[in-house]
């Protein structure tokens, strides 16, 4: 199947909330060798007017790639994750990632280039924190309070047949 060009322009609305706990900061800055200790120690991160604990800048990708599964799993797009390359990670940060916020992510398929058999794809995740005591977690919601936290935009391959 080849990619349908028709996705670019597409949204993909918010739907999973992803609740940032403490324990999900810590083991993301152990796994990227993360060392300031505000992604440890709650003092820390107070100490620099900092809530909670801070995630390390890329741990936003956590979401932006639940957000791009809707995507990927889209039977329109004709998208097979099998010969998808990685091409290209960014990321805008509009505040920092806070242990205690609940993220959701709408994705925005901002380009479809044909490239040879295959295809580029751009996306662009907006990651959104929920206001405290707001249940939906559905993006859908108008009268949901959201504070933008971060931009991420990614770029894949997706290879043709026989390459």
């Amino acid at each position: 199947m080849t990619i349908n060009p028709d996705l670019q322009g597409r949204s993909y609305p918010a739907a999973e909330v992803y609740d940032v706990g403490r324990e999900k900061i810590r083991e993301f800055a152990r796994a990227v060798k993360a060392t300031h200790p505000a992604h440890f120690d709650v003092a820390a991160a107070e100490a620099l007017g900092h809530s909670d604990l801070v995630a390390p800048p890329t741990f936003a990708i956590i979401v932006a790639q639940r957000a791009d599964a809707q995507l990927i799993e889209d039977p329109e797009s004709g998208i097979d994750f099998s010969r998808v390359v990685h091409a290209d990670q960014r990321f805008t940060h509009h505040r920092p990632i806070i242990a205690g916020d609940r993220l959701v992510a709408e994705l925005h398929v901002d380009g479809v280039r044909a490239m040879g058999g295959g295809a580029m794809i751009t996306t662009r995740s907006e990651i959104f924190a929920l206001a405290p005591g707001d249940a939906t977690g559905a993006a859908g919601d108008a009268t949901g309070v959201r504070e933008p936290v971060a931009t991420t935009t990614s770029s894949i391959l997706v290879r043709g047949e026989g390459q």
